[in-house]
């Protein structure tokens, strides 16, 4: 379990290769110094270093698209291995672009069945107080975030523009601080961590939309009368909630703009695969 723990350090995202012995390296988005001083391994995966093929092509994280499971599962081995936590309980919700939150806060195997069934049932934010046990998302435009806090305590959220206007994204803040140990705890002391997403260049959306996130965010999330931006609006949120802004650290890279890395559904006309975020304690 958790305890107190230091001060995280600012977040820093950076692009490395990890070797996989069943094949090309993985490439991924990692803070090494979070996992040297938290033990927390957060990382943003791209397309690349799978057996997958076509749309899928290669490193397909999702069992939900049309890509052969065998390929799935096999991608997700060589994600885990890469990473160093093959043998560790992976844990995949089904997202259903709402604003449940599921959370595991005990480390034995009934409880960890017990939240994976729940998962398996719908949720966009999966909550992890205990060591050992990894959480996946899957995405393909919509925006990934981790949330960590001091003592290792974590939230994967999936953050569509549902997701981002129902606010998904501050509810799991809330409840991951809700159990975090020491009463000098808050939300400033916490890491956020995004990976790539749709930006707004590449994000038209409807004038009901549109509209909407204008109503619910100011004219900022709009760029123009027909694109909104979901980063913009996620930074809105959470620091209005307490997160630091400069604990808020980014990839940086559009999946639309940057499509030979990332998956897009937008970019693929919706057959593609989806690339991850993953969280673990260790």
């Amino acid at each position: 379990m958790f305890g107190k723990a230091p001060r995280l350090d600012p977040p820093v995202l950076t692009r490395g290769l990890f070797a996989s012995a069943s094949g090309e390296p993985i490439v991924a988005w990692t803070d090494e110094a979070l996992l040297a001083k938290a033990r927390v391994r957060v990382a943003f995966s791209e397309r690349a270093g799978g057996v997958s093929a076509g749309g899928y092509a290669s490193l397909n994280l999702a069992t939900h698209v049309e890509d052969d499971p065998d390929c799935v599962r096999a991608n997700r081995a060589r994600l885990m291995e890469a990473l160093s936590l093959d043998g560790l309980p992976l844990v995949v919700p089904k997202q259903v672009h709402g604003e449940r939150v599921v959370a595991l806060k005990k480390p034995d195997v009934a409880a960890v069945e017990s939240f994976r069934a729940e998962a398996e049932k719908g949720a966009d934010a999966l909550l992890v107080a205990v060591r050992g046990v990894a959480a996946l998302m899957n995405f393909a435009d919509c925006v990934p975030l981790v949330i960590v806090a001091p003592s290792g305590r974590f939230c994967v959220v999936h953050a569509g523009w549902r997701g981002v206007e129902n606010g998904i994204a501050v509810k799991a803040l809330h409840q991951l601080m809700l159990g975090e140990p020491g009463l000098s705890v808050d939300a400033s002391c916490v890491n956020v961590y995004r990976g790539a997403y749709i930006h707004a260049e590449c994000f038209e959306v409807g004038e009901e939309v549109h509209d909407l996130f204008i109503e619910r965010f100011g004219a900022s999330v709009a760029p123009d009368d027909s694109h909104i931006d979901l980063g913009r609006a996620l930074d809105l949120q959470l620091v209005k909630a307490g997160v630091s802004a400069q604990r808020i650290a980014d990839v940086g890279a559009c999946t639309v703009c940057d499509n030979g890395h990332w998956f897009s559904y937008r970019a693929q006309g919706g057959i593609c695969g989806r690339h991850a975020a993953l969280a673990v304690a260790l």
